[in-house]
């Protein structure tokens, strides 16, 4: 019988200021892991002893090779991945990109395509979604996630 584990996942929310004046967020489609094919945002696993603004900075620059600041928690969800007999409880992150002229796919291997920049209100018409940011947008307290990712 395979391990049964519940791992600890970070997402953040790599925002921006658009040239339309609204806030931009970073997604990318998952490529060679479960969930493949889906959208999702940069980050990864939480390292022992490691917090969580402090991953949410090293998964970002990492996937993305953007340094980010101003680092806050948004949210959890717990992600149970039955199709992949995994379970995880995801921290939501929020973090602004200091230099976006940096932006680069750092793991080709892990994403198909390149990252793209979205309002959050858009995020539902990337299908299908990860499990996690599916998750996320079901969360009865949607408004105030949106409010705060809509907004520098």
């Amino acid at each position: 019988m395979p391990e049964q584990i519940v791992r600890v996942g970070v997402g953040c929310f790599v925002k921006t200021l658009g040239s339309d004046g609204t806030v931009k967020v970073l997604i990318g489609r998952r490529k060679g892991s479960h969930g493949a094919g889906a959208w999702q945002l940069p980050g990864g696993h939480l390292e022992f002893n490691e917090s969580f603004e402090d991953c949410a900075r090293r998964e970002v620059l990492e996937e993305t090779n953007l340094d980010i600041e101003n680092i806050t928690f948004v949210t959890t969800t717990n992600d149970i991945m039955t199709a992949e007999n995994k379970h995880y409880v995801t921290v939501f992150m929020q973090g602004t990109a200091k230099d976006i002229g940096k932006l680069r796919t750092m793991e080709p291997h892990k994403l198909d395509g390149d990252w793209q920049w979205v309002s959050f209100e858009d995020i539902e018409q990337y299908t299908p979604l990860f499990i996690p940011l599916a998750n996320l947008l079901r969360l009865p307290q949607r408004n105030a996630i949106a409010a705060s990712l809509t907004s520098m």
